[in-house]
C-alpha cells in the first residue's frame, strides 16, 4: 500500500524535475545557447529537449499519480482538501495540458524541421515552445509555493 509520505516524496521529485528543468532551460540554457548559429542551437534545442520531455512525461505521472492518491487517502477527495490543494491541483492540470499541447503540437513539428533542416520552420516552433515554457514556468513556481505554504494559509 501506498504511504502517504512515499506518496508526497514521488510528487516533490515529480514538481523538482519538471519546474526544475524548466527553469534551467529557459533562464540558464537559452541564453546561453544564444551565442550559437541558429541551426547548431536549434539543435541543441532537439538534443535537449528528446531527452528532457521524457522526463516531464514521468514527471506527470509521479504528480498525477501521488497527487490525486493523497488528495483521496489524506483528505477523501476535492471536497475535504483545503483550499490550497485545489488551487494546486487547477494549476497542475493547466500545466499539463499547456504540455500535452506543447508535446503534440509544437514540439513534434519543431523535432520533424530540425531533422528536415528546415531550418526556418524550427526556428518558428522553437518561439512558440518558448513562450509555452514562458507560461508553464511561472505557473510552476506558483504550484511550487501554493504546495509549500498553503498549509500554513489562515
Amino acid at each position: 500500500m501506498l504511504d502517504t509520505s512515499f506518496a508526497l516524496t514521488l510528487h516533490i521529485l515529480g514538481a523538482v524535475v519538471w519546474v526544475g528543468g524548466m527553469f534551467a532551460a529557459y533562464l540558464c540554457l537559452r541564453p546561453a545557447a544564444a551565442v550559437l548559429e541558429g541551426p547548431q542551437r536549434l539543435q541543441l534545442w532537439r538534443g535537449f529537449f528528446a531527452k528532457f520531455f521524457i522526463w516531464v512525461w514521468v514527471s506527470i505521472l509521479l504528480l498525477l499519480g501521488s497527487g490525486f492518491w493523497m488528495l483521496v487517502a489524506t483528505f477523501g477527495g476535492f471536497k475535504g482538501a483545503p483550499m490550497y490543494i485545489n488551487i494546486m491541483m487547477l494549476l497542475g492540470l493547466i500545466m499539463v495540458a499547456l504540455f500535452v499541447w506543447l508535446f503534440h503540437g509544437p514540439w513534434l513539428k519543431f523535432k520533424r524541421a530540425v531533422d528536415a533542416k528546415d531550418w526556418a520552420a524550427a526556428a518558428g516552433h522553437i518561439g512558440l515552445i518558448a513562450k509555452i515554457i514562458q507560461i508553464n514556468l511561472p505557473l510552476g513556481l506558483i504550484v511550487v509555493i501554493v504546495g509549500g505554504t498553503g498549509r500554513f494559509w489562515g
